[in-house]
This record gives structure tokens, sequence and C-alpha cells, in this order.
């Protein structure tokens, strides 16, 4: 059943005054609260006011059609739902109609309880989809929940077993001391090989409940990107040594400052490197660029390592995904870095982008919203406590 009547607002869009008058007188009755427009750009204005549950909208209007005015409301809100009257009923509209986001479709001339009946339908459609979301973010909610408390709980023994072994390790109990067995050593190394992928493990989930809960994206501050990734770069210096990789860095000279999260920022090209050393040839090369174009900032990051097979590019940025191969094993890794690099790239309205051929190597591309000085005034007044909670 639909919510109450009188809970329910439903906008009508329609350049016939006496179909207007009607659906009014229609639907009022049922007590719905209508408010009624002439034309699109009217209408949409009302939509973006008033928030309605449903819009009733005919599809022959002078200035924007029924079909632009569909796709348009669906940009200010998603979830509403959409029924059009046409008396130009054919098949053919009533597919594109659909086709362009429409709940239902209603011919001319109709009774009024034919436009009743729709109407419950559409109103019962936008209350139950509200539920669902309602419910979707209820389960991220506990599921976060759950995430953060597992793995707070999972790293304080993970830090004293680390500890002991560690200590053990450094008196020598592996090395025969005391009677111990020689390959005591080896399996103290490979326990704490294993604690130490155990707690980047952790470390990643955590991250990712925090970009999923928004708790890790909401500042938005005028970061220069140039010296983020000069401090990454000099951070992995000795790392890419020791993998016999050589780093390169190519910076425009100006314009490479986005609206954004540092922390976030971080994390996310922090990762892009990091797998770029990980995952090269001895003796390769990793570049990493960025650039203005277009009001956006391109950061690219190009290694000339093993590639990535065609098969898996679809979901690398699933988590828990890894490509497999001799590399792959012999390559630490939780499969959640990618994962995190685009909820961050997400929250951030940018996109990333992945060029690769095996063998040749990769090339993961970042665009996002260039900084301007009007995204730091339009910033939320109350961005700074939110990010301190």
């Amino acid at each position: 059943m639909a919510d109450a009547p009188g809970t329910d607002t439903i906008v009508v869009i329609d350049d016939d005054y006496a179909m207007r008058l009607s659906c009014r007188k229609i639907l009022a009755k049922s007590g719905y609260n209508v408010e009624v427009f002439e034309n699109g750009a009217q209408g949409l204005e009302g939509v973006a006011r008033l928030k309605p549950a449903l819009v009733v909208v005919d599809l022959k209007m002078p200035g924007l059609s029924g079909m632009e005015v569909i796709s348009r409301v669906h940009e200010i809100d998603p979830h509403v739902t959409v029924v059009v009257i046409t008396g130009y009923a054919t098949i053919d509209t009533a597919v594109e109609a659909m086709k362009a986001g429409a709940y239902d479709f209603l011919p001319k001339p109709f009774s009024p309880d034919e436009l009743r009946i729709i109407a419950s339908r559409g109103l019962e459609r936008h209350r139950l989809a509200l539920e669902s979301q309602r419910c979707e973010l209820e389960r991220a909610l506990m599921k976060r929940r759950f995430v953060t408390f597992v793995s707070h709980q999972l790293q304080t023994p993970l830090v004293a077993v680390r500890q002991y072994l560690e200590v053990m390790n450094h008196l020598g109990l592996s090395r025969g001391a005391g009677g111990a067995e020689p390959a005591a050593g080896e399996w103290l190394e490979r326990c704490l090989k294993r604690i130490e992928e155990m707690q980047a493990l952790i470390k990643d989930w955590l991250t990712l409940a925090r970009v999923e809960g928004d708790r890790l994206s909401r500042e938005r501050t005028r970061v220069d990107l140039s010296a983020v990734i000069r401090n990454i770069l000099a951070t992995y210096t000795p790392f890419a040594a020791g993998n016999s990789v050589r780093l390169e860095y190519r910076m425009a000279q100006s314009g490479c400052e986005v609206a954004g999260d540092p922390a976030c920022l971080n994390v996310l090209l922090d990762n892009l490197i990091v797998n770029a050393i990980k995952y090269n040839k001895p003796d390769g090369r990793v570049v990493v660029s960025a650039m203005e174009s277009r009001g956006e900032v391109v950061i690219a990051v190009a290694d000339t390592g093993i590639g990535i097979p065609a098969e898996y590019r679809q979901s690398l940025f699933d988590e828990f995904v890894r490509v497999q191969g001799e590399c792959a094993k012999k390559t630490a890794g939780t499969g959640l870095g990618l994962a995190i690099c685009r909820r961050i790239v997400n929250e951030m309205c940018g996109a990333i982008e992945l060029e690769s051929e095996v063998g040749a190597g990769s090339t993961f591309r970042v665009r996002l919203p260039a900084w301007r000085p009007e995204a730091e005034e339009a910033r939320p007044a109350d961005a700074d406590v939110a990010h301190a909670d």
C-alpha cells in the first residue's frame, strides 16, 4: 500500500489547461497534494523545489519535450517515479518512454479511475524504492560497523604476537640457542611475514570501510598534487631501488591543484605508485605525470611491468580481486588497493581508467576536477566539524 493520502506530492506537467485541471481535481480527491505546470521548464523547477514522489508528464509539449523532461527529472532525483500521458499513444512511443526512464504509460483519453490506479501504483513504487534505499544504507552501515569492530579486535592480538616473535628473533632463540631447532628461524620469519600480510589486509579493510562511510573524503581543500606525488616518490625511492625499478616524475609547471581531501589523495596515489613498483620487471621504470586538461587534472602512473590480461581488467577494481600468475603469487597484496582507489575517485567526482598490454606494462589514469576558487567558497561551513568526528 502507498503511504497515507496527503503525504505524497504529485507534479503534473501538461500544456493543455483542461488536462491539468482535470488531473488536479481527480488526484486531489484522493487526498494527494497536486501541483500543475504548463511546460517542461516550469515543471522541472517545480520538481526541484517540491521533491515530488510522482511526476505525470505529457510527451508532446512545446519547448522541452516529455522525453527531455523525463531524463532531466531523474537528474534532479533518480528516485522520482514518472508516468507518461499522451494523445499519440503507440507501441513505439511507449517503448521509447520506458527506455528514457518512465515507469508507466497512460494514453489519452483516460478515465478518472485509470489515473487514480496508475498514480497509486507509481506512488507505491516510489515508496518501495525509498524503503529499498533505506535498507541498503542500513546494510552498508552494519557492514562498516562490523568491519571496523572486527578489524580493531584483530589488530591488538596481532601486534602482541608480532612483538613476541620479533623479540624471539632478536634474541637468537630461533638460531639454535637454548636447544632450539635451527629450522625455527625460518619458521619465525614465515610467521612474521604472514602477520605483516594480515596487518596490511586489516589496514586496507579499515580504509575501505572509512571511504564507504564517507569518513575519509569529507574535506575539500586546495591540494597541490605535485607536492603529494613528490613526497610519495621520495618515500618509495629505496623500495624501488631494491626492486631495480627507476622512478620518473613529469609534472606540469602549474595547474596541478585539485579540490579534495589530502588524506584520500595520498592513499590513492600511494596505492597506484606502490603497485607500479611491485608489479614491474627488473630494470623497469615507473613514470608519474600530472597535467591540467579541460578543467581536470589528469594523473598518469605508467609502468613497464607484466601488464594485465584482458580477462581481469573488467573486475580489477572489485574487492579482493588479484591478477593470477607467477608474479602475483610472489608479490604480497590484499586485493583491496584498487577497490579503495576507485571509491576515492568516485567520492571526488572523478574517474579512473586503465590501459594495459601484457608483457609491456600498464597505465592507470586518474581524472579529478581541477581546483577553482569558487570550490573553496562553496565548501560547507560545517565541513571542518564533520571531519573532526
